[in-house]
């Protein structure tokens, strides 16, 4: 799309100055004038310019078919902190190898940091059959406009059809600004990918609507088509320590490296419990836990099985937790083996989030309780005398041994 001032046809009468939400207009020498850098080509200048002195091009939106055809291979971003890959990534290289077989390509892998040599055949045996290694000292930390400046150059070089990427803190930020750059759709926090095998094209389902439906959305005439991609919604794959790949080295120049913000420290989250994205079990509490001091109980709880603390929304919502603690639509996606949700009525918002545990057992007063239908085991009773109960029972099983 292109954007520009028909200057005979201008009379500097600023009402597009005062349209546009973006502040890209200015008037200079009694004309308007376009700052593009600051340009959204939303068109609201357009439709409050009584002189149809604005021309907006939308002919180049859809790209051209033959420029479609030169895009191949399905990449996924692979998160790192401090040289540990993130197990997102594990997930989203298995699910890439799905889809790389249906579309008859390779499952490239981009690796952003410093002295990350080490993980290379990691990445390899868990499903990459390329990796693209990009590695300075500046690229150490996380930070947006580097990490966005690099990936955008990879993607125009190498061309990906599809760009995946964990719907992390970190792949949150990061993918939409490459999607901004390089003007291709994304399709946030989905739990489903698939190929259509008429057209080829990426199928990417998430929950829409308050999560009372799922919406699986595609992107026909842009590419690569990308999506990030909940965590612990899929299945990581043992890794095969005797596969082959190609690693792809690349250097930039330190404009690209540069960034606007300064980072002055990192600081890691301190947990006093399992951490509960990786938790084998998870005991969680809704409303009905009642009050912030009675979480005591879920934590004694889950001390004891070894286990992390998840809430619902309505708990974080009155201060009974923090947000690092949120299962569900708007909080974490979890998958383990055991989830003991504690007075969690069960609405799709939160269900969305934990309904992929392995066994789920449910403790209400209610026995009405959406959460029921969905439950493996069902406790039907006062949370405030079953769980002190478990404890004491699940104490005295495991030190028994």
């Amino acid at each position: 799309m292109s954007i520009q001032i028909i200057i005979e046809k201008c009379t500097g009468c600023a009402l597009c100055v005062k349209a546009c939400p973006f502040g890209a207009i200015r008037i200079v020498n009694k004309k308007a004038a376009i700052d593009l850098d600051k340009c959204n080509l939303c068109g609201a200048c357009v439709e409050v310019c009584k002189f149809k002195a604005i021309l907006l091009d939308k002919s180049e939106t859809r790209t051209g078919v033959a420029e479609i055809k030169d895009y191949k291979d399905v990449w996924v971003f692979v998160e790192q902190k401090g040289g540990k890959i993130q197990s997102v990534s594990y997930e989203l290289l298995g699910k890439a190898q799905e889809l790389a077989h249906k579309l008859k390509c390779q499952v490239g892998a981009v690796l952003l940091g410093n002295n990350l040599d080490d993980l290379l055949d990691e990445i390899i045996g868990h499903g990459a059959d390329k990796v693209y290694l990009v590695q300075a000292p500046e690229l150490f930390h996380f930070q947006d406009e580097p990490y966005t400046n690099i990936l955008v150059e990879l993607i125009k070089k190498y061309k990906p059809e599809i760009l995946l990427c964990g719907a992390t803190a970190i792949g949150r930020s990061l993918i939409s600004r490459v999607a901004v750059k390089i003007r291709t759709g994304l399709t946030a926090d989905c739990t489903g990918l698939d190929i259509e095998p008429e057209r080829k094209l990426l199928l990417q389902t998430r929950p829409a609507f308050g999560g009372n439906i799922m919406a699986t959305i595609i992107t026909p005439n842009h590419r690569p088509q990308m999506a990030t991609v909940r965590h612990k919604v899929m299945p990581i794959k043992p890794p095969d320590k005797h596969r082959k790949g190609k690693i792809i080295r690349e250097n930039f120049n330190g404009v690209l490296l540069r960034s606007r913000s300064r980072l002055l420290d990192v600081i890691e989250e301190v947990e006093t419990l399992v951490n509960l994205a990786e938790a084998d079990i998870i005991v969680s509490g809704g409303r009905g836990m009642q009050a912030k001091e009675n979480f005591k109980l879920l934590e004694e709880l889950a001390h004891v099985l070894g286990a992390g603390v998840g809430a619902s929304r309505a708990a974080v919502d009155s201060g009974w937790m923090p947000y690092s603690h949120q299962v569900g639509q708007t909080g974490r996606t979890v998958a383990p083996k055991i989830y003991i949700a504690c007075g969690i009525s069960g609405q799709i918002q939160h269900l969305v989030g934990m309904q992929s545990s392995k066994i789920i057992v449910a403790i209400n007063k209610d026995p009405d309780a959406p959460i029921f239908k969905i439950a493996t085991y069902g406790i039907v009773g006062d949370l405030f005398e079953i769980v002190p109960l478990l404890t004491k029972r699940f104490r005295e099983v495991l030190q028994r041994g």
